[in-house]
């Protein structure tokens, strides 16, 4: 069975074969695999890069909740603080108009005590000089007991209508 085979021709074939994986290895197959290397690594780098750039985003957004989270306290603290001033202003200002009121009140009773005493002092006034009027037009006219009650009405009613 192997005496049919050309021997020559098949070591011949063999060294071939075997020059040709040497070129293939040194010219082919060696850029190759040195290509594919670097293709392995601009891979596993991208992907490095990726998984950083990843975790940056991350920590970026837990940054961006928690900046958000104080603005939102802060927020809410300028709106109690705000809360409380106006509440503040509005019992001041309602302090401030009693105040007022009660000093105005005290001011109109004093003017009506005054006013009011001064009517007292005019009336007084009035009344002792229609007294001394009187007692005078009595001591001129000694009158007798009806005519001093008559004059005296007149006068009376004088003084009525005067007030």
């Amino acid at each position: 069975m192997f005496t049919n085979i050309p021997w020559i021709n098949a070591v011949y074939q063999l060294v071939v074969f075997l020059i040709l994986l040497m070129l293939l290895k040194k010219f082919a197959f060696g850029p190759i695999i040195a290509m594919m290397q670097k293709r392995e690594e601009h891979i596993a780098n991208q992907i490095t890069s990726a998984e950083r750039n990843r975790e940056e985003a991350e920590k970026y957004l837990v940054e961006q909740r928690e900046e958000i989270q104080k603005a939102r306290t802060e927020a809410q603290s300028i709106i109690a603080n705000a809360k409380k001033l106006s509440e503040q202003q509005t019992e001041e200002m309602i302090k401030s108009a009693k105040v007022d009121t009660e000093r105005m009140k005290e001011a109109a009773l004093a003017e009506i005590k005054r006013e009011k005493e001064q009517a007292v002092s005019a009336l007084r006034e009035q009344v002792a000089s229609l007294s001394v009027l009187v007692a005078t037009k009595v001591i001129e006219k000694e009158l007798d007991e009806k005519a001093q009650s008559k004059l005296i009405e007149d006068y009376l009613k004088e003084v009525g209508e005067d007030l």
